[in-house]
């Protein structure tokens, strides 16, 4: 005889059995979904360092000019 635990122990791994069983890769929408985030932050970070990375660039190749 099952207890109630049990019932819902077993109840909840049918569930998530029949749920995430028909995995058949990632779509399309999501690969794009996926360019689109990586896209905003690398626009991000360009944005958030762009000054900075470029006066360092700068100060790099005066400093070969110069030598």
């Amino acid at each position: 005889m099952m207890t109630q635990l049990a019932l819902w122990q077993t109840t909840a791994l049918l569930w998530l059995k029949s749920r995430f069983s028909d995995e058949s890769g990632a779509s399309l929408v999501e690969y794009a979904l996926l360019l689109a985030l990586i896209a905003v932050v690398a626009i991000g970070a360009l944005i958030f360092l762009g000054h900075s990375a470029s006066n360092t660039l700068n100060n790099v190749a005066n400093n070969i000019n110069n030598a």
